[in-house]
């Protein structure tokens, strides 16, 4: 049957993405949606929507089936994530008489589970790694990486390099898999630290035509999590035979379960380009775009093609060109990876030429954004706000563009991994093509989180974020005449110095002094800066040497946001007059981010360590711990399992001897 209306179910980018390419097609579109997301991007822009009675009805088939026959949906197409790898929704959507925008019911089967996916590669002939129990693992096989098998996303996965941290750290994934996505299966296999992953992409029709379209790299990874990916792979490209090796190993595995539709051929590969099998993803990936962009195919349009029977050509187009992409998470990478909830007040892009559709192989940004300004992203689900991609002929020009685009993007109302991918992107080594599962590891994660802005630059951005917030107050001052247009703090002789204080980022407190003179703008000491212009939200600066930039500031409450096009600065302006008792009392332990709490690790009067491990809060389907401070004792736990807990909540305190005595 033709499809005519198309409901997808998922959320966020991915909902978005399959709309655009249902547009231009001229097919209709539903959306379904949850509470937490009844104001999200995707929502608004179907042709209809269908409320889900629960938070987690994402994953209710009989729910998102019930609202594709509510709204007369003729085809369902899962996107990624939630129920998009589940055999029993496909054949629940096929069974209501609509049309499954997916691989056949069979082959979902098959590769749901990555232990019995495993053994049907094996047994036709593509390389895997050996499947280990997680109760007969011995010494000699560690480290191990713990995985759930009905999985992705990183979640349920864990590295175990001393076997006797194993049980807790099994224990842990399975409770992941179980929440993420409803099976809580897990396995063990080999870990190699410093592997490659690279994955094929993969089409085929109903007819016997098998594609493999690219392969990707997805090496640049956080907790076992993709972030960076690129077409083609560095590794593949400098080992000859391997690109051929890989395509008809990806094409023996679409073939052995009669696959149709697109899907994806994950490996393990080492330095030398040998290879193993990890898992066959039976949906679009995140990273899609890649291919698209070096291919100028639209994999959503062949995804519904052949879903409606329609035949690919003998052969795909040859790739040309690199395409990189950078997942854009709501997370604080030098923190745990802690995800972030809370509004986006503004997200902009700059250079964006297209948007959820190929750049047509021009060199240039695309942005697949599950946001805009407005958004408010919920603890409830997956923490990435957005995907910005970029193609140019040669990879490392590539990389610069993406880079400069992501420094450039003015982000603000919520904490990002953005410096992290804007340095990795400009990184020697990654622009070299040296890239491998390692590579934070190797290179650090602290150095490669630092501010794209250095010292010098940060401290003009607070220069400008001062002289903006004067001008903000002279513009919305109630003074008429003359007097209204003086600089605050203006005398006709030398006067003291106007003070503004910021907290940035690492919670360092910093002065900025200021006068006005006959001269212009006066700093204490020798530091010599020229103010050109100062409006309430843009001010130009000159530094010692004449050289002027410009500074674009932003403020919401008492957060402040300085772009420029060195690198963002966020400040927190801290009041001249701070309540009384707003001050959090040494010791204790606040919520890094909204939060359930799933788990207590000791009882108030408690003996505790420094470190050891004392309230585990779920957020965005992943488990965080809290530790300790210091040694000390648990005097207060203000917090049970089961509770909701928001950002800065005080959860307990740990108080160390010397306070204990102070009290006695």
């Amino acid at each position: 049957m033709p499809i005519t209306r198309v409901l997808v179910a998922n959320r966020g980018e991915i909902a978005r993405r399959v709309f655009a390419t249902c547009r231009r097609l001229g097919l209709g579109t539903i959306a379904v949606y949850t509470e937490p997301d009844s104001a999200a991007p995707h929502v608004a822009e179907a042709d209809a929507r269908v409320r889900l009675p629960k938070t987690n009805d994402y994953l209710n088939a009989d729910a998102v089936i019930a609202a594709a026959r509510a709204a007369g949906a003729d085809a369902v197409h899962p996107g990624y994530g939630f129920l998009a790898e589940n055999a029993d929704f496909a054949a629940a959507v096929q069974d209501a008489g609509l049309t499954w925008v997916g691989p056949p019911v069979d082959a979902v089967r098959a590769m749901g589970s990555k232990i019995e996916s495993k053994k049907l590669m094996a047994a036709a002939g593509v390389p895997v790694l050996d499947e280990l129990d997680p109760d007969t693992v011995t010494q000699s096989q560690l480290p191990v990486l713990v995985k759930a098998s009905a999985g992705g996303g990183g979640r349920g996965m864990r590295v175990v390099r001393e076997l006797s941290a194993l049980p807790a750290e099994v224990e842990a994934a399975r409770r992941e898999a179980q929440s993420a996505f409803s099976d809580p299966t897990v396995f063990c296999e080999h870990y190699l630290p410093t592997g490659h992953h690279v994955e094929v992409q993969v089409l085929a029709d109903m007819h016997g035509t098998v594609w493999a379209v690219g392969e990707r790299e997805c090496s640049i990874q956080r907790r076992h999590q993709k972030i960076i990916e690129e077409a083609p792979s560095p590794l593949v490209e400098r080992i000859p035979g391997m690109r051929a090796k890989l395509f008809d190993a990806a094409r023996l595995a679409a073939s052995a379960i009669g696959y149709a539709g697109a899907g994806t051929v994950e490996f393990l590969a080492d330095d030398d380009g040998e290879f193993y099998f990890l898992e066959m993803n039976t949906r679009l990936q995140v990273e899609h775009p890649v291919t698209e962009e070096t291919t100028g195919l639209d994999l959503v349009e062949l995804q519904l093609a052949v879903a409606e029977g329609g035949r690919l050509d003998a052969k795909p187009p040859v790739a040309q060109g690199y395409s990189i992409e950078a997942r854009l998470y709501a997370e604080d990478p030098t923190h745990g990876w802690q995800p972030q909830a809370g509004p986006v007040h503004r997200i902009d892009v700059p250079s964006v030429s297209a948007q959820f559709c190929t750049l047509g192989r021009r060199t240039g940004i695309r942005l697949d954004s599950g946001i805009v300004a407005g958004s408010s992203v919920s603890i409830h689900y997956d923490p990435m706000l957005a995907k910005v991609i970029s193609y140019a002929p040669t990879r490392r020009q590539s990389a610069l563009v993406l880079a400069d685009a992501l420094a450039r993007t003015r982000l603000h109302g919520l904490r990002t991994n953005r410096e992290l991918l804007v340095n990795v992107l400009r990184h020697p080594a990654f622009l070299d093509g040296a890239t491998d599962t390692a590579f934070f590891d190797t290179h650090g994660l602290a150095e490669l989180s630092a501010p794209l802005a250095g010292a010098t630059m940060i401290r003009m951005s607070m220069i400008a974020a001062a002289l903006a917030d004067a001008a903000h107050n002279r513009a919305t001052a109630k003074v008429s005449g003359v007097f209204g247009s003086i600089p605050s703090g203006w005398r006709n002789l030398a006067s003291g110095y106007q003070v503004k204080t910021y907290l940035d980022d690492g919670g360092e407190e910093h002065r900025i002094e200021y006068r006005f003179t006959r001269k212009g703008l006066e700093l204490p000491g020798d530091e010599s800066v020229e103010l050109i212009s100062a409006m309430s939200d843009q001010v130009v600066l000159a530094d010692g040497n004449g050289v002027a930039r410009s500074f674009a500031v932003a403020r919401y409450g008492q957060d402040v946001y300085v772009d420029s096009a060195i690198g963002p600065v966020h400040l927190v302006a801290l009041s001249r007059f701070p309540e009384p008792g707003s001050a959090v009392e040494q010791g204790s332990l606040v919520a890094p981010m909204p939060g359930n709490v799933i788990r207590l690790g000791a009882e108030v009067g408690d003996t505790v360590t420094a470190g050891q491990s004392l309230i585990w809060l779920e957020a965005m389907k992943m488990e965080h711990t809290i530790s300790a401070p210091a040694d000390g004792v648990l005097t207060q736990l203000h917090v049970q399992t089961g509770q909701q807990v928001d950002v800065g909540a005080v959860l307990a305190r740990v108080e160390g001897p010397e306070a204990q005595g102070d009290s006695q």
